[in-house]
């Protein structure tokens, strides 16, 4: 994909998975994300084995996909070091990093203006050092 179809195509799509090393080995999770046409920005519960594999090794990769038939698929995988942002978990003490963040995933999510914070989430991003990224719809239409 092209730096514009790249950011398009993350901007739409609603869930990611992320892959984190764990003591066993590794671990993928679906979440939900937010992607700022530099940086995935993951709102993750701060008490998951996912967090505890960040915090030991900030070490992930993130694959958005998109597509049911084989000649539709298309997808990224980002590829980087995470980086915990903001009070964790968060309860919604001023983070101006956090501010755009946080209004795009409760518009994306909840259609709504702010987000409403529980004291169970955490902010983290990853911002790759390596994507790939793939259109099976150019090969095939």
């Amino acid at each position: 994909m092209q730096r514009d179809e790249l950011n398009a195509f993350l901007g739409e799509e609603r869930v990611c998975r992320i892959a984190t090393t764990s003591a066993n080995g590794p671990h993928v999770t679906p979440l939900w994300f937010v992607w700022d046409d530099e940086s995935v920005w993951l709102y993750s519960l701060t008490r998951s084995q996912r967090w505890a594999d960040v915090r030991r090794n900030p070490g992930v990769c993130v694959l958005v996909d998109a597509g049911d038939e084989y000649v539709e698929l298309r997808g990224a995988e980002l590829i980087g070091d995470a980086e915990f942002v903001g009070e964790a978990p968060r309860i919604g003490n001023p983070e101006p990093t956090l501010d755009p963040v946080e209004r795009a995933f409760a518009k994306k999510y909840f259609d709504v203006d702010q987000l409403a914070h529980d004291g169970r989430h955490g902010w983290f991003r990853v911002t790759p050092s390596i994507i790939r990224s793939w259109d099976f719809r150019k090969l095939y239409g």
